[in-house]
C-alpha cells in the first residue's frame, strides 16, 4: 500500500472467528484424536488444496478491503473489468470483452461487457450490476474508496456495455480497473450506504465461493456456474498460522499444500536449500514492492543538493542484498520496478553503489570534512525487524566507506506513530516501503513525486510528497506528471516517465533501495503453483 494509507487508510489488520463444530463432531463420532493442524486426508477432501499463511485479514468486503493477502482472495473470488495475465503484467479483459474505447479528451470510458455470467447467488451479471458495484465503492467509503475519487459518473449505457467518466484525464484508469476490490457484486446481497460493509460474506462472479469464515480458516468452494475455465481443484482451504515458525514447521511435516506469506529470512533459506532433497517447489518472482529512503529536504543540512546525492552514492545495494536479505530482494535504482518496462536505473548510471570516491566529493562541495562531519539521524520503523537490521547496516556501510565524514544517528519509531508524523518533517531520513493499488508505472510515481500546492521550491505545504514527508515540489515534475496522465500513446508515455525519473535522479527526494521478491513453497505433489508480479497467487490453477 501507500503513504495515503498511512494518512488513514489504514490496513486494518485483525482476526477472524472460525467455526470448527462439524470438525469436532467428526472426531468424536470416529473416537479418535483430532487438531486442527492435522490435514484432512478424507475422499472428499483429497482434491482440496491447503494454503498457509500468516496474513491476518479483517475484511472480505471489497469496498473496505486494503491489504495484501484479502486482495488475493478478492483476486480468486471475484472478478473486475480487467485483469493480469498469469505470466506476464499485461492488461487483459475479464467482465469486459475489450479494452475500453476512450473518448478525445481522455475522459470517458465505454467498456462492452460479458453476457452470460452470473453471481454466487444466482442472480445474472449485466452493466447495471457493475455499475452497482463500483457506485457502492466509492458511497459506501471503505478504505480503498480514494482510488475513485475522480470518477465523475458511472452508466450502464446498454444491458452490456458501461460508461465512466472522469473528472479529469488518467491513462492508467484501466490498470486501476485491475484493482482486486473493483469486482463486482451481487446487487441482492450488498447495498449502498456509507459505512455498511459485509466483513464475513462474499458474493461475486469469481471462479470460487466463500463457503466458510473463520478465525483459523476461510474456505472457498469451486462455483459450478462460474463462465471462464474451471478451477482444477473442487476448492481451497486458507489455513492462518499465528507465527512464520509455525507456518514453517506446517509445510514441513506437510500439513499444508503451499506456504505464501510471510516467513523469515531464515526459514525461506532453509525451504529453498532442502527443496532438493524433500521435493519442494519453489516459487520466486520479483515482486512489486519497493523500499526507500524519503528525505526531508526542508530539513538542514538535506536542504543541500550535494548532501542528499553523496548519501544516495554511499548506499551498497548489493551488501544490503547480501548481507541483510540472503539474495531475497533486488537492488532498486529507480523508484519504478524493473517488472515494468518503463523503468530507467537512474541511480546507478549517475551515482552508483558504495561510491565512497563520489560520496567524499560531495560532501567536500557541501563543506563537510573529517574536522567537521555531517551528522545526521536516520529514522527506521523499529516493530520491523528487516527495517533496524537495514539501518544498522546502512550505518555500517557509511562508517566503513566514510571513516567519521558521515555519521548517521540511529533512531527507531513504532510505525503508527511515524506514519502520522511524516507530514509534520519530523524525520530528516526514514526508511519506509511502498506497495502499488495498481501496477502502473505511475503509482510509482505520482504519490512521490507529486506536490498539489508548493510555495516555493522544495516546500511542499499539500500533496503526495507533503505526505511522504519529503516535502519535494518541482514545477516541471507536476507539468511532467499530468502529461504522462493524459497521454495514451506508450512510446510518448514512457518517454515522459524517462524524463520523471531523471529528475528524481537530479534532485533525490527519495532514494530507492530494493524491490522485494516473492515467494511461494508448493508441496511435490503440487501442480500448477505461480506467483504473479502483482503479488496474486491464482487459486484455481493448483491440483494435486
Amino acid at each position: 500500500m501507500g503513504i495515503r494509507g498511512w494518512q488513514g487508510w489504514m490496513r486494518n489488520r485483525v482476526s477472524l472467528p472460525m467455526r470448527f463444530l462439524s470438525l469436532v463432531l467428526l472426531c468424536v463420532l470416529l473416537t479418535v484424536s483430532c487438531s486442527r493442524s492435522t490435514p484432512d486426508t478424507s475422499s472428499n477432501n483429497r482434491d482440496r488444496v491447503v494454503i498457509g499463511t500468516t496474513a491476518i485479514i479483517s475484511t472480505l468486503d471489497p469496498a473496505d478491503a486494503y491489504s495484501i493477502f484479502t486482495g488475493n482472495l478478492l483476486y480468486n473470488l471475484g472478478d473486475r473489468l480487467y485483469t493480469y495475465a498469469t505470466d506476464s503484467p499485461n492488461l487483459e479483459p475479464q467482465l469486459a470483452t475489450a479494452l475500453p474505447t476512450v473518448s478525445p479528451d481522455g475522459l470517458t470510458y465505454t467498456m462492452p461487457l460479458r453476457q452470460g455470467v452470473v453471481f454466487h447467488d444466482g442472480t445474472a451479471f449485466n452493466a447495471k450490476a457493475m455499475a452497482f458495484s463500483l457506485q457502492r465503492f466509492i458511497q459506501n467509503a471503505g478504505s480503498p474508496s480514494f482510488l475513485l475519487a475522480d470518477v465523475d459518473s458511472i452508466k450502464p449505457t446498454g444491458e452490456y456495455e458501461l460508461t465512466i467518466k472522469l473528472k479529469k484525464p488518467f491513462a492508467a484508469f484501466p490498470s486501476l480497473l485491475a484493482f482486486s476490490g473493483l469486482c463486482a457484486v451481487s446487487p441482492n446481497a450488498y447495498q449502498i450506504q456509507e459505512g455498511s460493509f459485509n466483513s464475513e460474506t462474499f458474493v461475486g462472479t469469481g471462479p470460487y465461493k466463500l463457503v466458510g469464515y473463520g478465525t483459523d480458516q476461510i474456505r472457498l468452494e469451486a462455483f459450478d456456474r462460474y463462465w471462464g475455465s474451471k478451477p482444477a481443484n473442487r476448492g481451497v482451504d486458507v489455513q492462518f498460522f499465528s507465527s512464520p515458525a509455525n507456518l514453517y514447521n506446517a509445510f514441513r511435516t506437510g500439513a499444508v499444500d503451499l506456504a505464501y506469506q510471510n516467513l523469515a529470512i531464515d526459514q525461506i533459506r532453509n525451504l529453498q536449500e532442502g527443496a532438493a532433497t524433500h521435493g519442494w517447489q519453489v516459487i520466486e518472482e520479483a515482486g512489486s514492492g519497493i523500499d526507500y529512503l524519503t528525505l526531508n529536504m526542508q530539513s538542514p543540512p538535506l536542504d543541500k543538493l550535494e548532501v542528499r546525492q553523496a548519501i544516495a552514492a554511499m548506499v551498497d545495494r548489493p551488501i544490503l542484498q547480501d548481507r541483510v536479505f540472503a539474495g531475497q530482494i533486488e537492488p532498486l535504482y529507480s523508484l519504478i520496478p524493473n517488472t515494468l518496462d518503463v523503468q530507467n536505473p537512474v541511480f546507478k548510471a549517475e551515482l552508483g553503489d558504495g561510491n565512497a570516491e563520489k560520496a567524499k566529493q560531495l560532501l567536500a562541495q557541501a563543506g563537510y570534512s573529517n574536522d567537521n562531519p555531517l551528522k545526521l539521524e536516520f529514522w527506521y520503523r523499529s516493530n520491523l525487524v528487516n527495517d533496524q537490521l537495514t539501518a544498522i547496516t546502512l550505518k555500517a556501510i557509511a562508517k566503513k566507506k566514510l571513516g567519521n565524514l558521515l555519521q548517521l544517528d540511529l533512531k527507531g519509531i513504532e510505525s503508527t506513530t511515524a506514519y502520522k508524523n511524516l507530514d509534520k518533517g519530523a524525520y530528516p531520513i526514514f526508511l519506509l516501503d511502498w506497495t502499488p493499488d495498481f501496477l502502473d508505472a505511475d503509482n510509482y510515481i505520482q504519490p512521490f513525486m507529486e506536490c498539489s500546492k508548493g510555495a516555493a521550491p522544495n516546500h511542499c505545504e499539500e500533496g503526495s510528497s507533503f505526505l511522504q514527508g519529503s516535502f519535494y515540489s518541482s514545477d516541471r515534475v507536476n507539468q511532467l506528471i499530468e502529461q504522462s496522465r493524459k497521454e495514451l500513446n506508450f512510446a510518448k508515455r514512457k518517454q515522459l516517465f524517462n524524463d520523471l525519473q531523471t529528475m528524481l535522479v537530479q534532485d533525490v527526494p527519495f532514494i530507492p533501495l530494493w524491490q522485494n521478491k516473492d515467494f511461494l513453497f508448493a508441496q511435490q505433489s503440487i501442480q500448477g503453483a505461480s506467483l504473479q508480479a502483482t503479488q496474486k497467487v491464482p487459486f484455481w490453477t493448483l491440483k494435486k
